[in-house]
């Protein structure tokens, strides 16, 4: 399976996992990404990748220079302050140490005008600038996924509407191209599973358009919501809201490198020179088929009756779990009691353990990470005269198989006041021979 592995070690922002991508890609990829970026002309937009070294490592930092200026997001300061005061009104290159006092303006088709100096944006106006940009559906409609997760955690640390939250730093243009370039880089490079490590927030302060916060910023602390993360011994600012928002976007997974043949290595490179290289490492490679992490919650319960374990059961089944079972265990005080076993995608597990203690009695949950062997699986839908009859198939590891939809067996037997049984003999005969 093509796999992408982003090694967040040192936090992410949108530059830096952009210069990773990139140093991915063959040098017709490459070509093609840096002209697919700088058609974006219409909107004052240039990229380029320069090459930068880190603690004698070398890799590249994705330059974006909007109307021929380069804007820097955020910077890490040692004394963990950000010291840029905003004259930009851009977010998250947590590296870059700069004091732009100028002020330009781009005119767009669309006729926003954004001052650099004061500039905010709302949802709707990154969303009908992105709608404009020469670059695929499928890229436009990542890149306005990117930003709704951003305006969500936006609404709520100002307890604002959406719709009335207006973006600072992640508003300008080049922040805009960091979010739509990374989108691209994902269409070329097209993993089927991409499996990012827990990722470091960094500790101290950093100082925004709204004064000085706490890392991580608000808008970053709700976006990492059920993301493993960590702080680190790096006082400043390393993972940003941007960098958040792309890895939540675009991860299916959070765990410790899988075993995989590397085939290329990328490091995306941030301006801030740091005891420890500031870098994303991305590993492009391929991994066994239906190989993954998952977790198990356990908890052990007596004091619930059948009919509410039954109800928690259903709820966390239907939040997203993978599968809810219970086993009838003997408890202390020869009490007899019940075994809730709740098996999840190993990013799941923090909004699961939530759940489990909201709907159950439960004092403890534990918790165990699994490597689990998964067959190909796609369920298929045929129009027969019985009614639309769904078949799920499966396929790996030297095996393959097929089965009727419950649902529809069942319907097709009520309707037609037969048993089970024949009601899945005529389904099998009205569907294609073919697994």
């Amino acid at each position: 399976m093509k796999t992408l592995y982003l090694e967040c070690g040192m936090g992410a922002a949108g530059d830096m996992l952009n210069a990773a991508l990139y140093e991915l890609l063959d040098d017709e990829k490459k070509r093609v990404y840096i002209e697919m970026m700088n058609s974006l002309a219409g909107e004052g937009i240039e990229v380029a990748p320069e090459r930068a070294e880190k603690c004698g490592v070398v890799g590249t930092h994705m330059r974006v220079s909007v109307n021929g200026l380069e804007e820097h997001e955020h910077q890490h300061e040692h004394d963990h302050h950000h010291e840029h005061e905003h004259h930009h009104e851009h977010e998250h290159h947590h590296e870059h140490e700069h004091h732009h006092e100028h002020e330009h303006h781009h005119e767009h088709e669309h006729h926003h005008e954004h001052e650099h100096e004061h500039h905010h944006s709302s949802p709707a106006d990154i969303e009908h600038i992105i709608s404009h940009m020469p670059v695929s559906e499928s890229v436009k409609r990542n890149a306005c996924g990117v930003y709704s997760l951003i305006a969500e955690a936006e609404s709520h640390a100002h307890g604002l509407p959406v719709e009335e939250i207006h973006f600072h730093e992640v508003g300008t243009l080049d922040a805009i191209a960091d979010v739509v370039g990374f989108c691209v880089l994902m269409e070329l490079i097209s993993p089927e599973r991409v499996v990012c490590s827990p990722v470091a927030l960094g500790s101290g302060q950093v100082r925004c358009a709204h004064g000085i916060l706490p890392v991580p910023a608000p808008a970053t602390a709700y976006i990492v919501r059920g993301m493993p993360v960590y702080a680190g011994d790096i006082e400043c600012e390393l993972l940003t809201p941007t960098g958040a928002a792309l890895i939540k976007r675009f991860a299916d997974e959070f765990a410790n490198m899988p075993v995989m043949r590397i085939e290329r290595t990328g490091y995306g490179m941030g301006r801030k020179d740091l005891p420890r290289a500031n870098c994303v490492r991305a590993f492009l490679g391929e991994t066994e088929d239906g190989r993954g992490s998952v977790c198990e919650l356990v908890c052990d319960i007596d004091d619930m009756t059948a009919e509410r374990i039954g109800f928690a059961a259903e709820t966390i089944l239907r939040e997203g779990a993978l599968d809810v079972h219970t086993h009838a265990v003997q408890m202390k005080k020869s009490r007899p009691g019940t075994e809730l076993l709740v098996l999840c995608r190993a990013e799941d597990r923090e909004r699961m353990t939530e759940l489990i203690f909201r709907h159950t009695t439960t004092l403890g949950v534990r918790e165990r990470l699994c490597r689990r062997c998964t067959m190909e699986r796609r369920t298929e839908s045929f129009e027969t005269e019985l009614g639309p009859v769904r078949v799920k198939t499966a396929s790996g590891h030297g095996a393959a198989r097929r089965k009727l939809e419950y649902d529809d067996v069942a319907r097709i037997a009520s309707e037609r006041g037969i048993s089970f049984d024949e009601a899945a003999e005529l389904a099998e005969r009205a569907i294609p021979e073919r697994l």
